[in-house]
């Protein structure tokens, strides 16, 4: 892990990924393969604006950057042992793993929501909580 912030937000904006499914820094003098166990991006915080069908979400990453939950920037919800584990498309193939208090908001949000499959509205998209069979 990278742990300085600040270089955890350089790294962010040359990180690229390949066709393969790999990670790699690109520099204008070198391609550098990387290792990423999860995604390589945590969306740490949200901010809603709005109610229902109207709703906007915004991400604040792990980088800082601000991400809004769209048709562009789909969240995804992936079933795993421990229960499902939320994704946000950031960009190009990159995704940010979304962080568990952050999960909480948003299951809150689909429970108090009431639709069918639950699950949340931002930017006029609608996300469910559970993957489609």
């Amino acid at each position: 892990p990278i742990g300085r912030e600040a270089m955890v937000r350089l790294f962010s904006t040359i990180l690229r990924r390949e066709a393969d499914g790999g990670y790699v820094l690109v520099t204008p003098v070198e391609k550098l393969d990387i290792v990423v166990e999860d995604a390589p991006f945590v969306a740490v915080e949200m901010k809603v604006s709005g109610e229902g069908k109207v709703a906007t979400l915004t991400f604040r990453l792990n980088t800082g950057d601000l991400v809004t939950a769209d048709a562009d920037h789909a969240l995804r919800f992936e079933p795993r042992e421990d229960g499902p584990r939320p994704y946000l498309h950031v960009r190009a193939g990159l995704d940010a793993v979304v962080a568990r208090t952050v999960y909480y908001e948003l299951a809150q949000r689909a429970i108090d929501g009431g639709d069918v499959p639950p699950g949340v509205w931002s930017a006029g998209a609608f996300f469910p909580l559970e993957p489609s069979a």
